[in-house]
This record gives structure tokens, sequence and C-alpha cells, in this order.
């Protein structure tokens, strides 16, 4: 099992955003982060607490055209260093699973730590995608944010909508069961020798 810290931080700057992040993924969960997009602030903040990663987020960008650039930014710098901080995968338990409810909500996430982007993503109630969240956080956001997170951290990632009406809750639950996810698939196992896949790699 390594014992290396699981850490990283990295920065991306373009004309678009400019982005630094750290996580540690032997954490606590604890968080400071400030994105420039309030909802956006809470979701990772969910997202931290939920997955014990620690993590901080400072970012700014062109908000004032639309939240798009920074939040996707933001997703891909965070799926970077998840893969960075993983480091060779050596005995991780590598899948997790999550059932969260948040009132009337209900998400079910599973991870695979696998190396294969990919992300199924469905059951969000119609009409979601075209929702502002706080007035400025439009719904189709949250399934960018996964597709940025996965692709760019190697994750197979599924998250079902279950139920829900409150687009708040809608997407809040699907963050914190992607965390709740996340966090067993990344935790160290000792029953683990080695890369836990048949081809010995991840």
């Amino acid at each position: 099992m390594s014992t290396e810290p699981r850490t990283a931080t990295l920065s991306r700057e373009t004309s678009e955003s400019s982005i630094r992040l750290s996580l540690n993924l032997d954490g606590t969960g604890v968080s400071t982060v400030d994105t420039s997009v309030p909802f956006y602030n809470h979701l990772l903040t969910a997202f931290a607490k939920h997955s014990l990663t620690d993590l901080t987020v400072t970012a700014t960008g062109d908000t004032d055209i639309d939240v798009h650039h920074t939040v996707e930014d933001i997703g891909i710098v965070l799926g970077q260093a998840i893969r960075q901080a993983l480091g060779d995968k050596s005995g991780i338990s590598r899948f997790g699973d999550a059932l969260v409810p948040l009132d009337e909500a209900l998400v079910q996430a599973v991870v695979d730590i696998s190396g294969r982007p990919f992300l199924v993503h469905s059951g969000e109630p119609a009409g979601f995608e075209f929702h502002l969240i706080g007035g400025h956080f439009t719904g189709s956001m949250v399934r960018h944010v996964f597709e940025a997170i996965t692709f760019h951290a190697g994750l197979t990632v599924h998250v079902t909508v279950l139920g829900g009406r409150d687009p708040h809750h809608i997407a809040e639950a699907e963050f914190k069961a992607f965390a709740r996810a996340f966090r067993f698939a990344k935790q160290l196992d000792p029953f683990v020798s080695g890369i836990p896949s048949t081809k010995g790699a991840l």
C-alpha cells in the first residue's frame, strides 16, 4: 500500500479563467472555495466535505459573460488534480457507490477509478438543464462538471437521479452522492495488495 502523500496543486491560466487548486485525498473534508460562482462554491464545498478530501480553490473568470467557462475549467483542473494525487492507485478500494437523499431528491452514484473516462448521467427532470439555480448557475452545468472531472481524472462514473423536484436539492444531492462514492473508491484498503486490477494497471 502506498505511503506517499496523495496531494496535488495545479494552476490553469487562460483568457477565460484563472484557477489555482490544491487537494489532499487523505484529508478530513476541510475546504476553502472561492470560485466567484456562489452556487458552485456550495457544490464543491459539499464535494470536499462528503468525500473527505481537503480542497482549496481560488478562481476568477469571465462570469460577466457566463459562468460556463469558469465552472468547466475548474472541473478540468479538479479532475487533473485527482488523477495526479491518486498516483499509481496502489492499494485503493477502486470501487465506490452511494445512495444520497436531500429532502425530496434521491441520487445514486457509482465510481470506478478505472483509468477509463466514462460518464453515464441520467434522470434529471425535464427542464432542469434550463433552470438558473441561485439566479446564475444553469442546471446543465451539473452534467458538464461531471464530464470534465471524469474525463480528466480517468474515472468511470454513473450518476442517476432517482427522484426530485427542487433543482437546488437535485444538484446538491448529485454532488454529495458523487462525493460519497468517490470517498469509498479512493480510500486505501489494507486488504488490497498492489494495483486492484487483473491487468496490473489502472
